[in-house]
C-alpha cells in the first residue's frame, strides 16, 4: 500500500494490541476488523512483536494498515519495513525513523507533544502526528498547536481515549481526525467478548462524534 496515505476508506482509529501474543493475533485482529478497523498496530514492546506483524501482513496483505508502535530507532523500523508492514507508529520524533519509513511507503505517525517537535516531524514527511500523551498537551495545548499547523495536518491523539462520547468529542470539536487506542480496547486478560464490546463502542461513538 504504498500510495499516498488518504482516511478515505478507513477508519480513523489505530488499534493499539499491546501484549498480543503471535498465536493470538490473527484471532484479536479478525475481531477488530469485522467490527470495522482498518489500522492495527503491535508495539514493539509486545512478546515476538515482529512475529506478530509478519502474521497480520501475511494475512491481510496490504487490504488494510498493519504494523508496529513503540518504534524508536532506525534499527527497529528497519526491521519492521521488513515484515512489509506499512504503518509506523512512534511515541517519540525521530527524523531518520521519519524518512526511512515514509520512504518505505509506511503511513508514519510520530509521537510529538510540542510545536518543535511537530513542525520537525511533517518537515521529515509524516503522514499525520501522534499527540502523544495527549493528557501532558491538553485541550488548550492541542487547540494551540492545531492553530499554527499547516492546513490539513491530520492529528490523532492517543494516551487514555476511552469509548465514550465525553472523552473523543472535546478532540474531534478541535480538529482531531482519529485517535489511537490502547488498554481501553485491548489488553491480553481480555475475554474476545470484551475486545469485540470495546471495539464496537469505539466505532459507534466515535461516528457519533464526526456527524
Amino acid at each position: 500500500m504504498s500510495k499516498p496515505f488518504s482516511l478515505q476508506g478507513q477508519l480513523p482509529l489505530i488499534a493499539i494490541i499491546r501484549g498480543v501474543l503471535p498465536q493470538d493475533v490473527i484471532r484479536i485482529a479478525e475481531i477488530l476488523v469485522e467490527e470495522g478497523f482498518t489500522m492495527i498496530e503491535v508495539p514493539l514492546n509486545s512478546p515476538d512483536a515482529l512475529d506478530s506483524i509478519s502474521r497480520l501482513v501475511k494475512h491481510y496483505g496490504d487490504k488494510y494498515y498493519i504494523g508496529a508502535g513503540t518504534v524508536t530507532t532506525p534499527e527497529q523500523a528497519k526491521a519492521v519495513i521488513e515484515t512489509g508492514a506499512n504503518l509506523v507508529v512512534t511515541p517519540n520524533m525521530n527524523e531518520e525513523v521519519i524518512k526511512m519509513s515514509v520512504a518505505a511507503g509506511c503511513a508514519t505517525f510520530p509521537g510529538v507533544v510540542t510545536p518543535t517537535e511537530a513542525f520537525n516531524a511533517l518537515a521529515a514527511g509524516a503522514t499525520g502526528l501522534k499527540l502523544f500523551p495527549v493528557s501532558a498537551l491538553g485541550l488548550d495545548g492541542f487547540k494551540a498547536l492545531k492553530s499554527v499547523a499547516p492546513q490539513g495536518t491530520l492529528f490523532f491523539p492517543v494516551g487514555g481515549i476511552n469509548p465514550t462520547i465525553e472523552s473523543m468529542k472535546p478532540y474531534t470539536d478541535i480538529g482531531a481526525q482519529g485517535f489511537g487506542l490502547g488498554s481501553a480496547l485491548y489488553k491480553p486478560s481480555m475475554s474476545d467478548e470484551q475486545v469485540r464490546q470495546n471495539a464496537r463502542d469505539y466505532v459507534k461513538f466515535f461516528n457519533a462524534c464526526i456527524e
